[in-house]
């Protein structure tokens, strides 16, 4: 519908969004966490591009113009590129954080079951 309504905005849409078109044909995870952050990072990067077309008066030359600058392209493949990192590096970094806390904590037991240990004479338990 998009393509029959503005035709120049459907060209920018589907230049800049081919990573995250991949992304979902990829994607075979329930729910596709990976497609919707690509995606997401993808349309954002898509805002500038879409507006620069609608002030230059959404023609198809000026929509293949946008998708051939490799500036633009560039930018907008490199958020569905930082998308794609985020899901595969934030699961690490999530957990990193839940391992040092859990070794915190136990750490912090372990010194307080010494402590009630020695409170009660228990002697080193």
């Amino acid at each position: 519908m998009l393509a029959a309504v503005a035709p120049g905005i459907a060209v920018v849409a589907g230049g800049l969004l081919v990573p995250g078109l991949v992304a979902l044909k990829l994607d075979q995870v329930p729910g596709r966490p990976m497609a919707r952050t690509v995606l997401t990072c993808g349309l954002a990067a898509c805002v500038q591009p879409v507006i620069t077309l609608w002030n230059s008066g959404q023609s198809i030359g000026a929509a293949m113009a946008i998708v051939s600058d490799p500036a633009t392209a560039g930018v907008a493949w490199g958020a569905a590129a930082a998308g794609w990192l985020m899901t595969q590096i934030a699961p690490l970094a999530v957990r990193a954080g839940l391992e040092a806390a859990a070794l915190t904590r136990a750490a912090r037991l372990r010194a307080e079951r010494g402590r009630i240990a020695a409170a009660w004479g228990l002697g080193d338990v």
